[in-house]
């Protein structure tokens, strides 16, 4: 019988982990509240609702989804079910977004989409007369193949190396095979690993593109809990948001507004994660997707292409094919909080980071900007390491320390030999002072000469302290493997688990269980760092 997790929970700020930016948000810094909407309370979502209980073409929505289902196989009633509801004004939405990361990537995927479930089933039970609707936001427009091709399991990296070509959303599985069967076989042999082997296979092998395969594995492995998987990329959805493609790349709006946000939160301090364009979108096709910009003449070009448009070709060409007109980072929010009766969208720390930047472009447009709230955090460690930490008199809270401090304060606490030469300093201190009194009534210019060696001393003595930590060191070699282990496990190459490794042998350990307990002990609107032991 697999034994369920148990949780603990730290600050964001205790793990050395986040940016400043970040935990000001966390924090509820005030300066950060003109770059904000309702804050992630009940109060705020009351206010969120109210908010956007208009102005989202439902039925186009719901119409593109139940297209975008047709070919799968395995209907999760749940999922029909929420979609069903969202041509109801009293159904919202959670929202959170992520790349077409094989085999789901890092960690923190998991937990992203687990932070959006669990936030709609507490919001349903604050308030059961309303519907919530997680979804998952796949980023299928998106070309950077080299940050989604690869994924890690045990420390070995699995690679679908090949050319990218396009959006990745459209970019063809038929070759994923031997990357497939590669991880497979770091999965093992269980139970667990073979349903997990099974869906995997079933999703990049059976289906033709990464956007369909994507769908496929997500719903495998959500689709029981409500979540709707949503591919913005589509003919329909676009042309709800083709007004606003037209003024903006017209009137370069989101240039303005963005560049006056990003301005005036680095005046306050804050860092800032995105750059806005004159034009804040691609124009795509199967075989490419680039940039369009503004010629000398007031043409409109896509670059490294022979394409260009004059105004009034630019415009039937947004009225013909929306889709081939695809927002970068700092256009897509608006396109997604214009297409979903959306009242939060979830992300990581620099996720939230750029959204602060894109305040004033929500009000230019007079969109409601949603709330928002970072994903929930954690590591999840195994009985093995739980009982290392114990058993060293460490705490959860203590491994996000440097490595060598935290040995460096593991020798002085369990020494049996006095390693500190404090008091020593004190009275060498001592005794300096009484030789620069000295030094000074023979004459004042000696005094220099006597701080410069006491300096040089000080900085001795240090040494010598350090020599022996290390030199006792030498007694605790088992303890201080450990925690090179330790570190290791929780934090691979240096990074948070989160950011690494994929869950795909958590799986085979806890299999659906995983799931169901990150479910029970990630609390989104508590904003703090889980660990799972």
């Amino acid at each position: 019988m697999t034994k369920r997790m148990k949780a603990s929970y730290i600050n964001y700020k205790d793990t050395n982990s986040f940016s400043e930016t970040l935990l000001s948000y966390v924090a509820s810094n005030e300066k950060l509240a003109p770059f904000i909407g309702n804050k992630p309370t009940f109060e705020g979502f009351e206010k969120q609702m109210l908010q956007k209980r208009e102005g989202t073409d439902r039925a186009t929505l719901v119409n593109a989804l139940l297209e975008q289902y047709k070919s799968l196989e395995n209907k999760e009633p749940a999922v029909h079910q929420n979609i069903a509801s969202l041509a109801e004004q009293n159904t919202f939405t959670i929202t959170t977004g992520h790349q077409l990361n094989i085999f789901t990537g890092p960690l923190y995927f998991i937990f992203k989409i687990v932070s959006t479930i669990k936030l709609c089933r507490e919001l349903k039970e604050k308030y059961p007369t309303y519907n919530f609707v997680p979804i998952y936001w796949m980023a299928t427009e998106d070309h950077d193949f080299a940050e989604i091709n690869h994924t890690q399991l045990q420390g070995e990296v699995i690679k679908w190396d090949i050319p990218a070509r396009a959006a990745t959303g459209r970019m063809e599985t038929i070759s994923m095979a031997r990357t497939v069967k590669k991880y497979k076989k770091l999965l093992g042999l269980s139970h667990n690993s073979d349903k997990l082997s099974k869906l995997v296979e079933e999703a990049y092998l059976s289906h033709t593109n990464l956007a369909d395969a994507t769908r496929y594995l997500v719903n495998g492995l959500f689709g029981k809990y409500g979540l709707v998987v949503v591919d913005a990329n589509d003919s329909s959805l676009k042309r709800t948001f083709s007004p606003y493609i037209k003024q903006d790349i017209l009137e370069q709006n989101s240039f303005r507004e963005i560049i006056k946000t990003t301005q005036a939160l680095e005046k306050e301090g804050f860092e800032t994660q995105v750059h806005a364009r004159e034009i804040n979108f691609f124009y795509l096709t199967d075989d490419f997707r680039e940039r369009i910009v503004e010629t000398k003449e007031g043409d409109f070009q896509v670059l490294h292409h022979n394409i260009t448009f004059s105004k009034k070709e630019l415009l039937k060409e947004i009225d013909d094919h929306p889709e081939r007109f695809s927002p970068n980072v700092v256009m897509r929010p608006l396109y997604q909080e214009i297409l979903l009766p959306n009242l939060c969208y979830i992300g990581g720390g620099s996720e939230i980071v750029y959204w602060l930047q894109l305040k004033s472009n929500f009000d230019y447009y007079k969109v409601p900007f949603p709330i928002l709230l970072p994903r929930n955090s954690a590591i999840i460690s195994n009985g093995h390491l739980d009982y290392k930490i114990f058993r060293l008199n460490l705490t959860f809270k203590s491994i996000f320390k440097d490595a060598d401090l935290l040995k460096k304060e593991y020798v002085r606490i369990h020494s049996k030999h006095r390693l500190s030469l404090h008091d020593e300093w004190v009275e060498m201190e001592e005794i300096f002072d009484k030789i620069k009194e000295r030094a000074s009534k023979i004459d004042p210019t000696l005094r220099p000469s006597a701080e410069a060696i006491k300096a040089r001393l000080c900085k001795a003595i240090d040494n010598l302290e350090k020599k022996f930590v290390k030199a006792d060191k030498l007694n605790f070699e088992d303890a201080i493997s450990q925690i090179d282990k330790i570190k290791s496990k929780f934090f691979p190459n240096g990074h948070l688990q989160e950011r690494v490794e994929n869950f795909g042998l958590l799986y085979v350990k806890y299999g659906d269980e995983l799931i169901n307990d990150l479910l029970k002990y990630f609390n989104p609107l508590d904003m703090k760092f889980t660990i799972l032991y």
